[in-house]
């Protein structure tokens, strides 16, 4: 039978006995003949549609945003090492069975995972298979396949196709003669809704896919980042999951996994991780390409780098902020210190030795008395320090003296207050004259 490309694609109820399946997460599940398999099929027991339909405030308290459990459980270190991940866009998450990839009458997604787990050991790459939804005559049609971190795209894949395609992208890491590889640009997110697997995502997914496309559409980032729903991808408790695959600021592409993701958490993460290519530590559930322990570790050091650059941020904030802010009364003492040497030692004490810095910024020394031309153009003064050891020089406000920062305006209000005084002591002796 001869494979007519361009068709729709087809779905028939084949005869073939059960398969084993590598699902999404990784695992090994037996598929059956059961109603699971159909497209159209039951989603009782544990789909989204079996209950409620995932909506209201109930659903939301239970399995939603608002449930006890969101952000109860550790998230780094929760994704498996894996190299290469794979999405097959088909249909949406309302028709996805529990086990798309297992489906009977979904052939394309099942025969496509059989195919990977069959030739697993051939490849050089972990491959990882994920759902994601397909509309035709879109930029995800039904059949597309996306690659990443390759950053590419092939066709209308039909279940005709799926064992050369395999053989040669996935196994030679070669082109698929038949379609032509596209390039693709930009960021993709990838955003767990596959209700009937698990009412978390169910109720989670599509809430985050809604606001991820509003603020899309809001900064106006229309064909740099795409969002689309997926199937399982391993962590229902940590529902809203969510993957990105975007440049960093080397250029490289990875995938980031993200858990307990609320919709307030959207503008974060295409701000900061899409924007600026920076992760968000408390979200982050691990990368492609590391393991679990890498992950853990490349958290802990990215943290201690964020640790210090904080530190040196707050330092020179605090620097700029003394310079150029009010400190005693309004100006800043520019002072040479006695650097000791000895660690034990204080540097800077009171004592202050003036020394000639410039033909018009003299300081004379006569033990420990000063005397300070003040140059006309500035209020700084100089002073340096004598310790026998060594100088250096530094900026700080010196400590004035009561007199020193006595303004004009309090002395006008002693002489009040004095005045006030005096009155009521005239006046009260004049009283006392008259009785």
């Amino acid at each position: 039978m001869a494979s007519n490309r361009d068709d729709p694609l087809s779905f028939v109820n084949p005869s073939s006995s059960p398969i084993q399946v590598l699902e999404s997460d990784g695992y090994l599940v037996e598929a059956t003949n059961s109603q699971i398999g159909s497209a159209s099929g039951s989603f009782q027991n544990d789909g989204l549609l079996a209950g409620d339909g995932g909506s209201g405030s109930n659903s939301d308290v239970e399995f939603g945003f608002l449930r006890p459990e969101l952000g109860q459980s550790p998230l780094v270190g929760t994704v498996q090492i894996y190299d290469r991940h794979v999405f097959l866009c088909y249909k949406n998450p309302q028709v996805w069975p529990p086990h798309v990839e297992a489906a009977e009458f979904d052939r394309l997604p099942r025969l496509l995972s059989a195919a990977l787990l069959a030739r697993k050991v051939e490849m050089k790459k972990q491959t990882r298979l994920t759902i994601c939804e397909g509309h035709d005559g879109t930029e995800t049609s039904n059949g597309d396949i996306l690659i990443f971190p390759d950053m590419v795209r092939y066709r209308r894949l039909t279940h005709f196709d799926v064992d050369t395609f395999v053989e040669e992208v996935l196994v030679k890491d070669s082109e698929w003669l038949p379609g032509t590889p596209e390039t693709l640009s930009g960021s993709y997110v990838f955003v767990c809704s596959h209700g009937s697997r698990d009412r978390r995502c169910g109720v989670c997914g599509p809430a985050l896919v809604s606001r991820f496309k509003e603020e899309i559409d809001v900064r106006g980032l229309q064909g740099q980042v795409s969002v689309s729903p997926c199937s399982h991808i391993g962590g229902h408790k940590y529902a809203g999951n969510v993957i990105i695959f975007s440049p960093n600021n080397d250029g490289v592409v990875t995938g980031h996994w993200y858990g307990y993701v609320t919709p307030d958490d959207v503008p974060l993460l295409l701000e900061q991780h899409i924007g600026k290519g920076e992760i968000i530590d408390r979200l982050w559930r691990g990368q492609m390409g590391l393991s679990e322990e890498d992950q853990k570790k490349a958290q802990e050091l990215r943290l201690q780098l964020n640790s210090k650059t904080s530190l040196e941020k707050s330092t020179k904030e605090f620097i700029e902020e003394y310079e150029n802010g009010p400190m005693g009364n309004g100006t800043h003492d520019e002072i040479s210190g006695c650097c000791q040497g000895n660690e034990s030692s204080s540097c800077c004490q009171n004592q202050v030795l003036p020394e000639k810095v410039e033909n018009n910024h003299v300081i004379n020394e006569k033990k420990g008395n000063m005397t300070l031309e003040k140059k006309k153009s500035t209020d700084k003064k100089i002073l340096r320090s004598s310790s026998g050891k060594g100088t250096c020089t530094r900026k700080v406000c010196a400590m004035p003296t009561w007199f020193e920062s006595w303004e004009r305006e309090d002395t006008y209000a002693a002489l009040a207050v004095v005045g006030a005084i005096v009155s009521v002591a005239i006046a009260y002796s004049s009283y006392k004259q008259l009785r």
